[in-house]
């Protein structure tokens, strides 16, 4: 994973040497949630966003390197630092209250996306100057990212993947496909303020450590007690509730596999573009910036 972050670097440095006035860096920060096995109302799953406990939203951070490849289009490549935590107690779902199941799960993502221009104003204000604008896109990309889903268990939170906590094995890494909208300001030509908002769907259901049925054996388990917890509640089992609580146990049904688990998050974003280092772009554009008179000023088109 190091070699990687490291040859990406290294190849975005050698474009931007090229081309440095067609790129920007940035930071991000935002929150994050996701959509899961986990969560609802009184109702079972539901898909995109009617699932979501906003108790539960929590942060992202990240860095990304932008490049205009049109007018119309440019390529983003950014990693994350984000968590994703849900915890059944919050559910008005009575089957998952009685599940009684809690995770958090902080993940590493890398994704690459292109953005596609839908509005754009590269004169804001009307100043004839070019100083400020306004850009909106689309985006949708390939994305890949780390899970490490841990539960809490007498107020430490232990490592589920390598429990087995269903009796079946699970790769950390996966694959995602990031989509959703942003826009960002352009600021005295240099500064962007942006936001942006990221769905990913991806390709397991384990984001949170449940999918199917609970192990036939506890022994299946590396920790029987964190794979069934309902008796932790200790709810007398009356002939009311007999069916509910009882129906949490060995070989019964533990999660919903017909869906996968997905999550999102909401961002702001600075960034800072690289303009006027290149020689050709002085030659080019550099009697735009520069302080100096010239005897015969040239046309040319917003560079934002």
């Amino acid at each position: 994973m190091k070699k990687i972050f490291l040859l990406l670097f290294v190849t975005i440095i050698s474009f931007s040497a090229k081309a440095q006035w067609l790129w920007d860096y940035g930071i991000n920060v935002g929150v994050s949630n996701y959509l899961g096995d986990i969560g609802g109302k009184e109702k079972t799953r539901r898909d995109f966003v009617a699932d979501m406990k906003l108790a539960k939203t929590r942060w992202n951070v990240g860095g990304f390197a932008r490049y205009k490849v049109h007018q119309k289009v440019s390529l983003k490549l950014g990693a994350e630092y984000l968590r994703i935590e849900g915890d059944d107690k919050l559910s008005t779902n009575p089957a998952r209250n009685a599940r009684n199941l809690n995770f958090r799960n902080d993940m590493v993502t890398l994704e690459l996306t292109g953005q596609v221009f839908f509005y754009e104003d590269n004169d804001l204000g009307n100043t004839y100057r070019y100083k400020n604008g306004f850009r909106a896109y689309f985006f949708a990309g390939v994305g890949g990212y780390y899970s490490n889903p841990k539960a809490n268990k007498n107020g430490e939170w232990v490592k589920l993947r390598p429990l087995h906590t269903e009796g079946k094995a699970y790769s950390p890494v996966g694959f995602s496909i990031p989509a959703g909208l942003g826009f960002y300001f352009t600021i005295h030509k240099k500064h962007r303020i942006g936001y942006e908002l990221n769905y990913r769907t991806t390709f397991t259901d384990y984001l949170d450590d449940i999918s199917g049925n609970y192990p036939d054996d506890p022994s299946m388990s590396g920790d029987p007690s964190l794979s069934l917890r309902t008796p932790e509640l200790g709810v007398p089992i009356t002939k009311d509730n007999a069916g509910l609580y009882n129906s949490h146990t060995w070989g019964q049904k533990r999660g919903d596999k017909s869906h996968k688990d997905a999550f999102m998050t909401m961002s702001l974003s600075y960034s800072y573009v690289l303009r006027g280092k290149s020689s050709f772009y002085r030659g080019r554009y550099g009697h735009f910036f520069s302080h100096k008179k010239r005897g015969k000023v040239r046309k040319i088109r917003a560079k934002f």
